[in-house]
C-alpha cells in the first residue's frame, strides 16, 4: 500500500506540475516502473486509478496520454447528446463521413470490401425496420473501420449512440418506408462500388448524395409542408 501511494503521489505531480510531458504522453511502464521505484503491477494499479479519475487515457499499444483539463468528460458528453437534435447530427455526418468513404476507398482490405458488399445486399433484403436499422448501422460502421483511422471508428459510434437515442423522435434512415429502404440500398451499392473500384472521389460523392437524400427526408418528416429547398448542407 505504501509503494502505491507513493507511486499514485509521483504520478500526480508528473502529471500536473511545471514539466512539461512531450506530447502529453506519460513513459512507456517498464520506464516509468524503473523511474518511480516500483513494480510493473503497483505502477498499473496507480495509473487505474488516475484513469477512473479521468487523470489519464490508456491505449493498448499506443501508450498513455495526459487529459487536457479542457477535454469533455462524460456528463458533458451526455449534455451535448441530450441537447443535440437529428438534424444536428445529419450536418455533422455530412461533413465527416463522405471523408471517412474516400479514406476507406484508399485502405480497405479485400476482406472490408467483401463485408461492405454483403452489408449493402443486407439493408436492400431487409423484411422489417429492424432488420434495416442494424444492416445499415454496421454498413456505415464498416466504412469507418475501412479507413483504418482510430477517430473515425469513435467518431461514427458517437454519433450512432446519438441517432439511436434520438430515433423515436423523427424518422431518418431507418427503413420504416419500403421506397426509401430500396433507394438508400442501392446508394450503399454504388458507394461500396466507388470503393472497391478505389475511386476516391466518387465514393465522397456518393456518400455526400446518400446522406443529403437521407437529411431531406427527415426535413420532410419534420416539415411536410415547408421543406422544399429548406436543406443546408455542408460541401
Amino acid at each position: 500500500m505504501e509503494r502505491y501511494n507513493r507511486a499514485l503521489s509521483q504520478l500526480r505531480e508528473m502529471i500536473g506540475g511545471p514539466e512539461a510531458i512531450f506530447e502529453n504522453r506519460l513513459p512507456p511502464e517498464r520506464s516509468l516502473a524503473v523511474e518511480l521505484g516500483v513494480g510493473r503491477r503497483t505502477l498499473r494499479r496507480a495509473l487505474g486509478t488516475l484513469e477512473s479519475e479521468g487523470r489519464i487515457l490508456r491505449h493498448r499499444g499506443r501508450g498513455t496520454f495526459v487529459r487536457n483539463g479542457d477535454l469533455f468528460d462524460a456528463a458533458d458528453i451526455a449534455e451535448v447528446f441530450e441537447h443535440t437534435n437529428p438534424m444536428e447530427v445529419m450536418e455533422v455526418r455530412l461533413a465527416v463521413e463522405p471523408m471517412m468513404a474516400r479514406l476507406a476507398s484508399l485502405r480497405a482490405s479485400r476482406c472490408d470490401i467483401e463485408k461492405l458488399q454483403h452489408l449493402a445486399e443486407e439493408t436492400r433484403a431487409a423484411d422489417s425496420a429492424e432488420d434495416y436499422v442494424a444492416a445499415d448501422t454496421a454498413f456505415h460502421r464498416r466504412i469507418a473501420k475501412a479507413s483504418h483511422n482510430a477517430l473515425n471508428v469513435a467518431l461514427y459510434e458517437a454519433l450512432s449512440t446519438v441517432s439511436r437515442d434520438m430515433s423515436g423522435k423523427m424518422p431518418g434512415e431507418n427503413g420504416r418506408c419500403y421506397k426509401s429502404q430500396a433507394r438508400y440500398a442501392g446508394h450503399h451499392m454504388e458507394i461500396t462500388n466507388a470503393i472497391a473500384t478505389r475511386d476516391g472521389d466518387l465514393a465522397y460523392q456518393t456518400m455526400y448524395d446518400h446522406l443529403l437524400d437521407v437529411q431531406r427526408d427527415i426535413l420532410d418528416s419534420a416539415f411536410p409542408e415547408s421543406a422544399s429547398g429548406q436543406i443546408i448542407a455542408t460541401e
